[in-house]
């Protein structure tokens, strides 16, 4: 079998001190505070403030969910299922105790132990385990903040790193696998991912170990070990076992049904930006894009193992990713393994050809550690101190951000003057319920596939967001009064009367009232 590890050092006593100087604590420290600092982000995620209004109302309503929407005048019929029930509960109680910043360093912690177990599977030492956390959470960072995807990413992590020691020997490991996905189905309904991976494993394993029976290949072409029949037996087992205790939730069987449902929606799917291809128009493309060249330019130049289940998992991980933007983070999960291992493997082999020839070990490591301060001061304090702002006087933050807070600040000095059936822009929504808990929305991120009837919010929403903006909307769901974006179509056809006038006007939104005359004529009781 051919040998992967590092290369030998025309020194090895030279070749010794330099990975020892390497992984110092100096260094490993700087490295950890760029993953803390990449992971500490402020309270901008848009669905945010409908996860913690649920939160609070179950924590205060002694954890009895809603059989029905409470937070929309629109869809108040509908089942809602909220697959993130448990994780509600857990910010609504952070919320309460610790604020804002409560908040934000519970996500840190979640970010911060995803990525740094993710790696832990890797064969590399901590530093270039952390290095590759670092550039992996550098690609992450529009997915980072209060979004519970990320406790998916870390139930992820948690279950490679299961199967990790399990590989290892470690028989233990494997019995933790049942109880986690116990815990993942009600926490977050990502669980689904973990799901297919062990299928995948399952899968592929079989087809291999058919393969090598029949003397089709050589097992020994293979650099990860394969489960046993019996192992494979018992995964099953365990996997059976586990689907069986996802049901084990408030929602039963419907919890997976809505799941699916959902992913299914192809309009949500058409129409969502987070659900769009790989975009280079972007950041996020962008910095993807150049993560994928970087990763397999690596991968080209010292990537020498065959294997195979890897392979299989991290290429559907991978074009889930391409498929779907939403999906990059997993791919950065799964594939921080492989980067710490061929950043490990490019950096001796470096070393090996021409870099400790010219420096001595120590100062490689003063380098090193150098580079990390001189990232560290490029990060500066202003960051951290955006995020702890935004923790501790939100209200104050939102005002440099394009969410509505002045608008809301105008609404609750003037409640007599607004209606009862509120209009508001999708991206609004989750903030809305955060800040004006009395009132129920047109729309937020909880409904893209919902449908009642003849009632499909999201594309109703879209019909009035477009260029030409379809008004008769606001009749079928008995709109009085209305939150826009500024200079928008619909702001537009507002201004111009159409029986509304508008009674607030800021930089970033308007507020607009329908007429009493009109009210009469709509059939509003009023």
């Amino acid at each position: 079998m051919m040998n992967h590890g590092y290369a030998a050092h025309d020194d090895p006593q030279t070749a010794a001190a330099v990975r020892q100087s390497l992984d110092t604590p100096v260094l490993n420290f700087l490295l950890l505070m760029v993953i803390v600092n990449f992971a500490l982000q402020p309270l901008t995620e848009p669905d945010f403030g409908w996860h913690l209004r649920t939160g609070l109302d179950l924590v205060h309503n002694g954890f009895l969910l809603p059989h029905s929407d409470p937070y929309s005048h629109t869809m108040p019929d509908w089942a809602w299922v909220e697959h993130a029930w448990l994780t509600d509960v857990v910010l609504g109680a952070v919320y309460l105790f610790g604020g804002g910043l409560g908040i934000i360093l519970l996500f840190a912690c979640v970010t911060t132990g995803a990525w740094l177990i993710g790696s832990a599977t890797a064969r590399a030492g901590v530093v270039f385990r952390r290095l590759a956390c670092a550039m992996s959470l550098w690609v992450a960072l529009p997915y980072l903040g209060a979004r519970t995807q990320l406790v998916t990413l870390l139930g992820l992590a948690v279950l490679l790193f299961l199967l990790k020691r399990w590989q290892d020997g470690v028989s233990s490991a494997q019995w933790w696998i049942p109880p986690l996905f116990f815990g993942w189905a009600n926490l977050h309904g990502g669980f689904l991912a973990g799901l297919m991976v062990l299928g995948l494993i399952i899968v592929t394993t079989a087809f291999l170990r058919w393969l090598t029976e029949r003397r089709i290949v050589s097992a020994r072409k293979y650099d990860e070990p394969l489960l046993s029949w019996d192992d494979l037996k018992r995964l099953t087992l365990l996997t059976i076992l586990s689907v069986g205790l996802t049901l084990i939730n408030p929602y039963g069987w419907r919890l997976h049904a809505e799941i699916v449902d959902s992913l299914s929606d192809r309009f949500m799917l058409e129409t969502l930006q987070e659900w769009q291809p790989l975009s280079l128009n972007g950041v996020a493309g962008r910095r993807y894009a150049l993560y994928l060249a970087g990763f397999t330019s690596f991968m080209l130049l010292w990537y020498r193992r065959t294997e195979p289940v890897r392979w299989v998992i991290g290429g559907l991980f991978l074009a889930l990713s391409l498929r779907h933007m939403r999906n990059i983070p997993f791919f950065l999960i799964y594939s921080l393994s492989t980067c710490a291992d061929v950043l490990a493997q490019g950096f001796h082999t470096l070393e090996r050809r021409w870099l400790w020839r010219r420096l001595t070990a120590r100062q490689g490591s003063l380098a090193a550690a150098v580079a990390m301060g001189a990232m560290l001061f490029w990060l500066g304090a202003d960051h951290l101190q955006q995020v702890v702002f935004s923790g501790t006087r939100p209200a104050e933050y939102f005002r440099t951000t394009s969410y509505p807070i002045e608008a809301v600040e105008w609404i609750r000095m003037n409640r007599d003057l607004i209606g009862r059936r509120l209009y508001n822009d999708y991206a609004y929504g989750g903030f809305l319920l955060w800040w004006l808990p009395e009132t129920r929305v047109f729309i937020d991120g909880r409904m893209p596939a919902w449908r009642c009837g003849e009632r499909r919010i999201f594309p109703d929403y879209m019909a009035l967001t477009g260029a030409d903006p379809a008004l008769t909307v606001l009749t079928k769901y008995s709109i009085d009064w209305a939150m826009v974006r500024k200079q928008t179509p619909l702001d537009g056809a507002l201004a111009q009367g159409h029986g509304w006038t508008r009674l607030y006007g800021d930089e970033k939104v308007a507020i607009y009232r329908l007429l009493p005359i009109e009210l009469e004529s709509s059939g509003d009781p009023r």
